[in-house]
């Protein structure tokens, strides 16, 4: 099953534990961060460490690593497993107190628990015919930008999909997109990239920067806005993003075919920048970045 730290220790996956008494069992008190590794390289950790400590700060939680630990840490569970491209899952809890109380306790030590396993992302079968998204109405709560643990109202509304043969379940609030149970969601309309802003509602996602990092470096035409559901409905293609699946068309939406019900040009050209830019940046470790874009 591969090694995991946990608590200041490298252990076998299989001999972890922790109390039932931990905040993150009994709460889901904690943060987390999901960070994509090619060719054992870490993919812009320091973004990924900067929005966990911004999740950190929301929450009250004190990060009990510097960067440079956290460095340390996560590149030696990516050296002690065996796979080149890698799938990080680090989660920090506010510790396990010796009664439930709501209240933070003080004194406390956090529970660090980094774990490993295989990036696998979608086949060219599933690009080349997309996938199946229903909407529902986004009923989170409205702290969604911070990437905490506490995750019941995502996976509900990710199981909506599921039950409904779908890959994917698209959030709207208000009469506007926000985003997917499990991703970012993009629209193209007119040959334009639309993305619905960073907000207090929408988890700021690496992979949404680079997406739009990569419209920017090639002349895509795209802007950042609301969106309205009506737009959602008429757009000539629908994508999610996510560090897994990367980035993947949805053709049908609640039963109807988007645009001409297959992936669409845009698609395929974004998905052609990002697969160069995964061989040129994120496995060779070039200082090639994209320049960043205003989001």
């Amino acid at each position: 099953m591969g090694t995991v730290y946990l608590n200041g220790e490298f252990m076998p996956a299989e001999a972890a534990r922790i109390s039932p008494m931990d905040r993150g069992f009994l709460f889901g008190d904690g943060a987390y961060e999901v960070i994509p590794v090619y060719s054992r390289r870490c993919f812009r950790l320091e973004q990924h460490l900067h929005r966990l400590q911004a999740t950190l700060d929301g929450i009250g939680l004190p990060n009990p690593h510097a960067v440079a630990e956290w460095m340390t840490l996560i590149e030696t569970v990516v050296a002690r497993n065996g796979d080149e491209d890698q799938s990080v899952y680090l989660q920090i809890t506010r510790g396990a107190d010796v009664k439930r109380d709501h209240a933070f306790p003080r004194g406390v030590p956090p529970t660090v628990f980094i774990t490993s396993s295989p990036l696998v992302t979608p086949g060219a079968q599933l690009r080349e015919q997309g996938v199946a998204g229903v909407t529902a109405v986004d009923y989170r709560w409205l702290r969604c930008d911070l990437k905490t643990i506490s995750l019941l109202a995502n996976c509900m509304l990710r199981q909506q999909a599921v039950d409904a043969g779908a890959a994917e379940t698209l959030l709207l609030r208000d009469g506007y997109l926000t985003e997917g149970a499990a991703s970012s969601i993009f629209i193209v309309r007119d040959g334009t990239l639309l993305a619905p802003p960073k907000s207090h509602l929408v988890l700021p996602g690496i992979t949404y920067d680079v997406v739009l990092e990569l419209a920017a470096r090639h002349g895509l035409p795209h802007e950042v806005r609301d969106i309205p559901e009506a737009q959602v409905r008429s757009a000539d293609e629908i994508w999610m993003t996510s560090s897994t699946r990367e980035v993947l068309p949805i053709t049908r939406l609640d039963g109807q075919p988007v645009g001409s019900g297959c992936p669409g040009p845009v698609a395929a050209r974004m998905h052609a920048w990002y697969q160069d830019f995964k061989t040129t940046v994120m496995r060779g470790g070039g200082a090639g970045q994209p320049a960043a874009v205003p989001v």
